[in-house]
Order: C-alpha cells, then structure tokens, then sequence
C-alpha cells in the first residue's frame, strides 16, 4: 500500500491528473480529454511506468449526467506486475484522440467503443463499424437506445434478401391481478 501510494504521488508530480483514487490496492487516475495521447504515450514509454499493455477499454454510459460517458482504460505493466486503470470523462459530442499508434490493440477497442456507444476517436486510421450492419443507425448500448431496436431485420427466402421493415410491437391489453397473477 505505501508502494502504491509512493506511485501515485510519483505519477501526479509528472502529469496532469485530475484526480487519483486508491480502492482496494487498486490506483485509478482520471486525467483530462486533451491529454490523453501524451499521458498514454508516458505511461507506456517511461522507464518508471513501463505500461506496456492495454487489457482493456470499457465505456460507461450515464444518461442523467452532463457528461454523459465514461471511459476506462486498463493498463498492465509486466515489469513492475501493476495494474492501472486511466478513466476520462466525455459528452456525446467530443472527440477523444486515438491511441492506436501507441497501443495496437485500441483500433479494435475504439472501434467497438464508437459502434456500440458513439464515441468519435480523431486521428484512428479505420474507424467504421465492428458488431453491427453498415446501414445501422443509432449505437445499440446507449441507454437511451430502444431495447427492441428500431428495425426489424429478417431474411426472406421468395426474395432471397435480407428484408428491413420498422418495428411494430402490438400487445394486446390484458387485466392482471395481483392476488393470483398467473391466473387468466
């Protein structure tokens, strides 16, 4: 713990960290939007850190907040056996800095990131989509996104084509009791 925190006062004398937080023998660092290529190109080039691998990028989304996601990016450092997550803040409408050239493996994250959530990465070399159609509109794991999605997508074997209609979702009314609801 005292390693830990020795890092974590380490780490804030060289970059701009809005805030860190020790949990569970775990260091998270939020850093701003506009830093995020040079702290990353730091974090795994310095003889210190020597983050060399980026496990993971998960987003997180939060309707009811101005800045609505979340995104948290898990490093590993096999020369020192640390872990270390790097979280940045983002609204629907910025930009975040690809950081492709620095660790390989973002291109498929990022991507995956801007087709379920709609987070633009400037600067990525192929940002397209990776889980859904080309013709998909809207990015599936938003909150705010329908659960049954906004087309229905089947394949017609008279056509032989792939046929999208609108969605159309009919429930008959139906009286429930509370006191026996599997009764009709």
């Amino acid at each position: 713990m005292l390693l830990q925190k020795k890092f974590n006062k380490y780490l804030n004398s060289f970059l701009p960290i809005l805030t860190s937080i020790n949990y569970k023998n775990e260091l998270t660092i939020i850093i701003p939007v506009n830093k995020v290529f040079s702290i990353f190109f730091f974090l795994k080039n310095h003889s210190h850190t020597q983050f060399k691998i980026l496990s993971d990028l998960v987003v997180i989304d939060y309707p009811q907040k101005g800045v609505r996601f979340e995104i948290v990016y898990n490093l590993l450092s096999l020369r020192f056996n640390t872990r270390l997550k790097v979280k940045i803040n983002v609204n629907e409408l910025q930009t975040v800095n690809s950081i492709v050239s620095i660790y390989n493996v973002a291109g498929w994250l990022e991507r995956e990131a801007w087709d379920m959530f709609g987070i633009i990465f400037s600067n990525h070399p192929d940002l397209r989509r990776i889980l859904t159609d080309y013709g998909f509109e809207g990015h599936p794991l938003r909150k705010d996104f329908p659960l049954s999605g906004f087309l229905e997508v089947y394949y017609n074997e008279l056509k032989k084509q792939v046929i999208y209609k609108p969605v159309n979702l009919s429930q008959q009314y139906k009286s429930f009791e509370f006191k026996k609801p599997w009764v009709n």
